[in-house]
Formats: C-alpha cells, sequence, structure tokens
C-alpha cells in the first residue's frame, strides 16, 4: 500500500491534511493521470475524487427518499426478507436496519 496526503488549501477553501491510504495501482493510475495532464495532482485528484462520492452519496440518499415517499415509506419485515433472498444477502445487518 503507498499513502498520499491531501493538501492543505484548495481555492482558498480551509482544509485539513490527512494521509490516505491507496493501493500501489491506484497510485500509479493517479500518478499517470498527473503526469499526463489530465489531473492537476495527485491531492486535488483525491479531493475531487471525496466530492464526487460524498455527492453521490447524497444524490442515491435523495433517490432513495423519493422512491420511499412514492411507495408507501419504508419496507415491512416480509418485503426486507424477500428483498435480502433476491439479492442473495443473508447479514444480520442488512435485516436489522
Amino acid at each position: 500500500m503507498a499513502s498520499l496526503a491531501a493538501g492543505s488549501m484548495v481555492n482558498g477553501m480551509a482544509t485539513k491534511k490527512v494521509t490516505v491510504t491507496l493501493d500501489e495501482t491506484q497510485l500509479e493510475r493517479i500518478r499517470a493521470l498527473v503526469e499526463s495532464g489530465s489531473a492537476p495532482s495527485v491531492s486535488r485528484f483525491v479531493q475531487h475524487s471525496v466530492e464526487v462520492a460524498l455527492d453521490d452519496v447524497a444524490g442515491w440518499g435523495a433517490l432513495l427518499a423519493e422512491a420511499l415517499r412514492q411507495t408507501g415509506g419504508t419496507l415491512s419485515e416480509e418485503e426486507r426478507v424477500w428483498a435480502d433472498g433476491i439479492l442473495g444477502s443473508t447479514s444480520a445487518a442488512n435485516t436489522a436496519a
């Protein structure tokens, strides 16, 4: 595994430096993007990736909330068991939520 640190200032925004552990292949691919000019820096690439992931999570949360609103609310225990069976999920975490 390889580590990299996020930057301390991005576009005037206050940031905090952290260490992120990446698979060596991931880091090599990011560095290749930086070398080709497709990404401004390793730190900026990671920051952008986190922004995209957070937006994605928020978007899926909003989509799920709207779908639940349109279909009558959260799943019943019977619906959850059926969905877990279809998805091949048997974890207690999925049925307890």
